[in-house]
């Protein structure tokens, strides 16, 4: 048995190949059906999400099983299969365990540290269960990758520093103000980013979300995702003092927001604090602004060296979760390594006690006249042999599972032994 994974990512594929080999739910139960009923493999769990389409399998001939999943994969998705040939790769064995580690960990996302990944990976592995294809040695394995996931996440901070636009913004917000529950948060445009800062604010505890654009139907939409309300565009700076946090993503060619205006909004606010998170390119705030005591201005810039620097903090802590990662790596494949010797052991110790047993009923037979006694030390005798003789042979077999011909050294101790032939008591 062995453990493979053949499949495409991000890195290897453009996504109009990975549209065309994604699977739906539905499909994914039919795949693994179809799979495991042609006998293609021995166990599978397929994992499909937009960065990726991977097959994980259990099979008896690797060079067989990964030209029969290729064939398949692209049956199935009627493609060609020679489109595989330059996107997809596999990995066998100890390579195959330490792609699923990562996978799991986020090492081997787009963005390194996502969390969505994990929680893919579970979707993939109740779904497997659901459908019955994945056996002991996959469940044993998946269930492994989360103990591995979750012990990464606990001791590096590979998950930590936002490294978005978007989310580097409710970050520094989270700074500026000691809690950011129940702060008032002013979207003035309706950009794709601010209204993801916006969606990570409400994540956050912010319930008061105001909406002010040009286009009323727009605002109002906006307004309607996030329990919110509209405000009339040209209302927005009477309005100001009410506000905590102000997102702009205007494309006003002009500043929406001077010095003087902020000051007089400070007063009326009583130097409580101010956040703007100026998203628009050209700015919808003049950089004067953030001379204002107790005024903070962020643009897209200052937003991108925030998240510039998250990205080199997660990529130090990703080199330390590669070591977690090998750590349990090797003791995975020692484990499986040394599973895969105990039945060998288990039929060279039968078949020695079998040979055993006959050859003491028939010295036996012809020795009648033995008491209990003799029979018995003739009996430890014959035992203490077949041990001896024995222990060379078991020893190599066990000092041979963590090496990468174990395969080789099972195989010969069948042949020598001839336990192919050997018919089991």
């Amino acid at each position: 048995m062995e453990v493979i994974v053949f499949g495409l990512n991000h890195k290897t594929a453009p996504v109009e190949i990975r549209e065309k080999l994604s699977f739906s739910k539905s499909q994914i139960s039919y795949a693994h059906k179809e799979c495991i009923n042609s006998q293609i493999v021995q166990e599978l769990m397929i994992l499909s999400t937009c960065n990726r389409v991977e097959l994980f399998a259990v099979v008896n001939s690797t060079e067989e099983s990964v030209k029969a999943l290729k064939e398949f994969l692209a049956k199935f998705h009627h493609i060609s299969p020679q489109i595989l040939d330059d996107v997809s790769y596999f990995y066998t064995q100890k390579e195959a365990i330490r792609h699923l580690f990562r996978v799991a960990c986020s090492l081997d996302s787009m963005v390194i540290g996502e969390p969505q990944i994990l929680g893919q990976l579970k979707e993939a592995y109740n779904q497997a269960l659901e459908d019955r294809s994945i056996g002991s040695w996959l469940t044993e394995l998946v269930e492994r990758s989360f103990h591995v996931a979750k012990k990464i996440r606990t001791e590096t901070g590979i998950c930590k520093n936002a490294v978005s636009i978007s989310f580097a913004a409710v970050e520094l917000a989270k700074k500026i103000f000691d809690k950011i529950e129940g702060k008032s948060v002013l979207l003035v445009g309706a950009g794709e980013m601010s209204e993801l800062a916006a969606r990570h604010l409400l994540s956050n505890g912010v319930t008061n979300i105001y909406v002010a654009n040009r286009t009323h139907e727009r605002a109002e939409e906006l307004a309607r995702q996030f329990n919110g309300q509209v405000l009339p565009f040209a209302s927005v700076k009477e309005n100001l003092e009410l506000m905590d946090i102000i997102i702009t993503s205007t494309s006003a060619p002009h500043f929406l927001f001077n010095k003087e205006e902020v000051q007089k909004t400070l007063h009326r606010r009583k130097n409580r604090p101010l956040f703007f998170i100026d998203i628009a390119v050209p700015r919808n705030v003049d950089p004067a602004v953030s001379k204002c005591s107790d005024v903070y201005v962020y643009d897209i810039d200052d937003l991108q060296m925030v998240v510039n620097s998250n990205l080199l903090e997660r990529q130090k802590e990703a080199k330390y979760a590669e070591t977690i990662v090998e750590r349990f790596v090797e003791q995975f494949w020692e484990k499986l390594n040394s599973r895969n010797v105990v039945p060998t052991i288990v039929e060279l110790t039968q078949k020695f006690e079998a040979i055993r047993q006959q050859e003491l009923k028939k010295a036996f037979s012809k020795l009648p006249n033995l008491s209990d006694a003799e029979r018995e030390v003739i009996s430890c005798l014959a035992s203490a042999i077949t041990k001896k003789m024995l222990h060379d042979p078991i020893c190599l077999l066990k000092k041979k599972s963590n090496c990468s011909n174990t395969a080789y050294y099972i195989q010969a101790a069948k042949e020598l032994f001839n336990l192919d032939g050997f018919k089991r008591p």
